[in-house]
Parts: structure tokens; sequence; C-alpha cells
């Protein structure tokens, strides 16, 4: 192992420092979009798919299509870094434990931070809307992990490529209407994005597993990669990010595969037309998402040891605290959404709902959102730090 992973001074300092960076650069980015969840006035839930949207709102919003791949694919390389410590047998058991804790954080946790109505949504005929999203997705593909890491990286590696670059032929395939039909509620955990009622509760199935499980796939077949001496590591890096961006441009131009998205010039102008080209498939992450957002993902990581100062030790902090950082800050923003509510007029109990139920006529301009989300950072610096 390099001495890039063994450096530091820290009980962590078997993480690499530009892995930490690049996590902590996300999740500050994340807390962008769910800011603009919860503050935006209007409510404009999916932006990239109006074409007369300005640019500095689809930009706030396409600026984070980076987080849910960064994260799981960190997440992989992080479990294959544990290779040169623990025995396979060890990294099963840690491993499937921490995926299962997610899942259960993202059933009982996360989506009573979204709605803080855990015993009923009234706009969703009383029922109790479950979320499954990036860490329902980040624990799934975890727990299959956890399994198929007893076959070796390159197993895993192979099918990770064999999963991204194959799914999107599962496209076309719709079962029936009936949100009842079991079929569905498998294919809303596997391929669609759905929701599915299950006694008293309505599952929204925002994060498809199965291209997620590829992507975790991919960072524990490559993190030999960051075991290797730093000039090394960073060239092929810098090689690999400049290959699935030439990919991803080819293959998009092509407008054959890859996304069920297609683009066209626009008669709105070359702006539009960019625009369009750029509206890649989140639900579920296409390839054309995926190569678009991991190839600058491996540029970036390949300079991080080149930054130094403040801005990277703050980023590196909050990479080291993604679980706490993620969980508080949602509570925060819903938190705050009421006080600006009760403030803008709104009685408290009309926030007691999903940010998508929240009344006519709430929220704030776009520069409002930035000086909430600023806020939250400030907020929840001291906790991550401690």
């Amino acid at each position: 192992m390099s001495e890039n992973v063994v450096a530091g001074n820290d009980a962590r300092s078997y993480r690499l420092t530009n892995i930490d960076m690049l996590r902590g650069l996300v999740i500050i980015i994340m807390a962008i979009d769910h800011a603009r969840d919860f503050f935006y006035v209007g409510g404009i839930s999916y932006p990239m798919e109006q074409p007369d949207i300005s640019i500095s709102i689809y930009l706030t919003r396409w600026v984070t299509h980076f987080c849910a791949p960064v994260f799981v694919f960190l997440a992989g390389t992080s479990v294959g870094l544990m290779n040169a410590r623990k025995s396979k047998h060890e990294i099963a058991a840690l491993v499937f434990k921490r995926g299962l804790w997610l899942v259960l954080v993202e059933i009982f946790i996360i989506s009573n931070a979204y709605s803080f109505a855990p015993f009923g949504e009234p706009a969703l005929g009383g029922y109790t809307q479950v979320h499954l999203e990036v860490f329902w997705a980040i624990g799934v593909s975890m727990i299959v992990l956890s399994a198929a890491q007893f076959l070796g990286a390159r197993f895993c590696f192979i099918v990770g490529l064999i999963i991204l670059f194959g799914h999107n032929m599962l496209d076309p395939i719709w079962p029936g209407q009936s949100v009842f039909d079991p079929y569905i509620e498998f294919w809303h955990i596997i391929h669609q994005q759905g929701q599915t009622i299950l006694g008293p509760f309505i599952l929204l199935g925002g994060y498809p597993v199965l291209p997620w499980i590829g992507v975790m796939f991919l960072g524990y077949g490559t993190a030999s990669i960051f075991q290797k001496p730093a000039d090394e590591r960073d060239a092929i890096l810098k090689k690999t990010g400049l290959t699935i961006i030439g990919l991803f441009l080819i293959i998009r131009f092509m407008d054959i595969y890859g996304d069920p998205n297609p683009w066209q010039m626009q008669d709105a102008g070359l702006l539009a037309t960019i625009f369009d080209f750029m509206n890649l498939s989140k639900y579920p992450a296409s390839l054309l998402y995926i190569l678009a957002t991991i190839g600058p993902m491996a540029l970036i990581c390949a300079y991080a040891d080149r930054w130094t100062g403040w801005l990277k030790d703050t980023l590196v902090m909050f990479g080291r605290v993604p679980f706490a950082f993620y969980v508080t800050h949602l509570i925060l923003l819903h938190a705050i959404s009421i006080v600006v509510g009760m403030l803008q007029g709104f009685e408290f109990n009309q926030f007691m709902h999903i940010y998508a139920f929240y009344p006519e006529g709430y929220g704030l301009g776009l520069l409002g959102v930035y000086g909430i989300w600023a806020l939250v950072i400030i907020i929840l610096y001291p906790l991550c730090k401690r």
C-alpha cells in the first residue's frame, strides 16, 4: 500500500484524503438541491425537463447530479480498501450490517425528516410515505456487495460494467398498471421509478437499485487504483476521466442507446439544445448519466492532492462524517422551512408535510435558497467538526 494510504495522524489514516475531499464536496453540493426542494418558490421538482428554465436554476439542479454516483462509487471503493486490513468474512459482516442500517435509517428517519408526518400524510390519502432513495440504494448495494466480494474485485468490476452498459436495455419493459401487481412492486425496486402501496405505507421507489449496484461494484473493482503511488494513481484517474467523458459525448451525440430521454435541436437556440443534450435520466440512473458524472469525478479526484488550505480541510472534514451531515441537514432544512413559512404568514401545520404539499405562494427566490443553504452549512459545521 502506498504512503498516501498509511500517512496521517488520526484514526482514519488508512483513508485517502482525496476520497474524503470528494465526498465532502458532493455532500455540500447535495444540500443545495435539498434546499431548493424545501424553499424554492413554485416548487419546481424537475427543472431540467422545462425547456424555458433559466440557466441559474438549471445549473443549480444539474450540478447536484454528481452526488449520488460519487457517494455510491466511493462507498464501493472504501469497501475495496478494507481488503488491506480485514478478512473477507470480516468485510462481509461489516458491510452487510452497514447496508442494513442504512436501509432502516432511510425508512424510519430520512422518510420522516422529509414529511414530519410519521402517522400519515393527508394529501396521500392518509398513507405514510416511505422514501427509498440514496441511503436505500447505498444500503441495498452494500448488502449485495457483502456477498459478491467473495468472488473478487475482478468479478465485481466485470459485473458492474455489464450492469452499467446493459441495464438500459430494460427501459422499454413496463409491467401492468395495477399498483397491487407484485411484478410492479419488484420492478419499482429494481429498475423503474414508481410507488407501491403496502398496508398503511406508500413506498416511493425513487432510486431503483440495479444501476446503483453496478456503480458500487465498479467502485469496489477499481479500489486498487487508490493503493498505487500518487503519481501513478493520478495519471490513471486523469486518463480514465477523459476517456469516460469522451465516451459519454460520443454515445450521447449518436443518441441511439444509453438514456431514455432523446435529445434534439431546440427552436429556442443553442443553450436550450445544450440543456436538452444534458437532460439525462437519474431515475433510474442511465448509462449516460453515470458516464457524465463519474468521468468528471475521476478528474477532480486526480487533482485533489494538489489542493491545500482551509477549503480542502473543510471538505475533508465534511467528507468524513457524511451520515451525520445527511440526516441532520434534512431535519434542519425542514425545521427552517416551517420558520420561513410562518414568517410569510402561513400556519405551522401547513408545513408538517412533504415539501411537495407546501402551500401555494410559499417560497424564496434562488438567492434566498442559496442563503438558506449557506446557513445550514454554517450551523452544521461545528457538529460535523466535533
